[in-house]
């Protein structure tokens, strides 16, 4: 919902070159939450979901905060201004969700390795 807003601020602004980022970041946001509503990540075993959506969350961050700071910084009107507030937020927002899907990857490569045959060797 926070990157519809961002679009929505950017269409409306000057700034409307940084359009793409949040209408892709939506986009991807919309295709993972379908996917895992209609629980294909557990009909498609070969890709790790967590990882997808740490790195969509690791990327995500980066571009909002780079295009927050550009478009504070550049442009004067208040849409622009209001987009960039919105995308500190964002980036705040895909910060907390980057640090709990990187504490699940932990997990995850910590339960992997005790699964592995140098583990059980070692025990």
């Amino acid at each position: 919902v926070l990157s519809f807003i961002i679009f929505i601020c950017y269409i409306a602004s000057l700034a409307a070159s940084f359009m793409m980022a949040p209408l892709l970041e939506f986009l991807l946001a919309l295709f993972l939450f379908f996917a895992y509503a209609s629980k294909l990540n557990e009909k498609f075993k070969g890709l790790y979901w967590p990882l997808t959506d740490f790195l969509r969350c690791v990327t995500a961050a980066i571009i909002y905060f780079a295009i927050s700071i550009a478009a504070v910084s550049k442009y004067n009107d208040g849409a622009s201004k209001a987009a960039g507030v919105f995308g500190f937020i964002a980036t705040i927002v895909y910060a907390i969700d980057f640090y709990i899907t990187f504490n699940d990857l932990v997990a995850f490569l910590k339960q992997g390795s005790s699964d592995s045959p140098e583990g059980r060797k070692s025990e």
